[in-house]
């Protein structure tokens, strides 16, 4: 029995994958942590562990002894800060003895840098590339990107964080910040045309598998409803980027369709936070993993269905205690 560790299990994208793993993989021991100790996620692994932050002294210790003593197989880190650490550290990681479900570092550190990765699609002269400043006045800014026009942090993902500039008044409460923290950016395309492409990369250029779902934002910026699609023209966008970044393992792009042309809103290296919707249209990234990371199985186009998902609020019940 192989046994997989999922890290951010209270957070959308760690129990989707767990309960992605157990319903194609019902062989599989899988280990759950969290920096809370009521992490939903625990309902769906055999093993739960509380988790301190990556930036606690004391983390790569904890982190050795819980891949050691569980005898973990495979380790899936599930939210940025932990794809962060681990890449940021590799060489301490390696350490662990066990594959880790980790991009390749440049692309790692280029997404979570906004002007980073602005200024790569410039070098690429990427036509996916909304136009972005980091500097100028409010007129300077207007005139070139428009009103309103959005001040995103540098370093955010979910849409936190993000200012809709519409006046003077408006830039002028962020405009300090402004090339350190954030960068300006024109906008794009409506809510009703933004689309989340997920992709299996093979490290080299090439994609494997892909995943297009039409979506709908909710406030905390993960998908609250999708549409399971094909879409013509973004997988040519797609496999331009995926040659020029080299993405290894689960890669998600995100877009806006704007007057006929595809914009690239951001890449995330990482497990995508719709993966659970994409699971029950056929497309189960998890899974891939395994079969990739520890079978050596190269993945392949799976048949996906068509469809629309809405997610909802519900609850997980224990009785007879106060605890998971």
């Amino acid at each position: 029995m192989k046994t997989v560790m999922v890290t951010g299990v209270g957070a959308i994208i760690g129990y989707g994958v767990l309960r992605s793993l157990r319903a194609a993989r019902p062989d599989l021991r899988l280990i759950g942590s969290d920096i809370y100790p009521d992490a939903v996620g625990q309902v769906w692994c055999d093993h739960f562990v509380n988790a301190p932050l990556t930036s606690d002294a004391a983390y790569p210790t904890w982190l050795h002894e819980q891949v050691t003593t569980n005898q973990v197989d495979l380790l899936i880190p599930a939210i940025e800060q932990d794809v962060d650490y681990l890449s940021d550290n590799r060489e301490r990681a390696v350490q662990l003895g066990c594959p880790m479900v980790l991009n390749n570092r440049k692309l790692v550190e280029t997404a979570r840098d906004k002007w980073a990765m602005d200024q790569e699609l410039v070098s690429m002269n990427e036509p996916s590339r909304i136009e972005s400043l980091d500097r100028g006045t409010f007129e300077q800014l207007s005139a070139q990107l428009g009103l309103p026009f959005l001040l995103k942090p540098r370093r955010g993902y979910a849409s936190k964080g993000i200012v809709r500039v519409t006046d003077q008044a408006s830039y002028t409460a962020h405009a300090t910040q402004l090339g350190n923290r954030l960068i300006a950016q024109r906008i794009v395309g409506s809510e009703d045309q933004e689309f989340t492409v997920s992709i299996f990369g093979d490290g080299m250029g090439a994609v494997l598998a892909t995943s297009c779902l039409q979506r709908r934002l909710a406030a905390d910026g993960s998908t609250s409803k999708a549409v399971s699609t094909e879409v013509a023209g973004v997988a040519e966008v797609v496999a331009r980027l995926c040659e020029h970044f080299k993405p290894e393992g689960p890669t998600n792009l995100q877009f806006r369709k704007a007057e006929g042309e595809w914009k690239l809103l951001e890449i995330n290296p990482r497990i995508s936070s719709s993966t659970s919707i994409r699971t029950a249209f056929g497309y189960n990234e998890s899974a891939m993993c395994v079969d990739y990371y520890l079978g050596g199985i190269i993945p392949t186009q799976p048949t996906t269905r068509r469809g629309y998902a809405a997610r909802y609020i519900e609850e997980v019940i224990v009785h007879d205690r106060d605890h998971f």
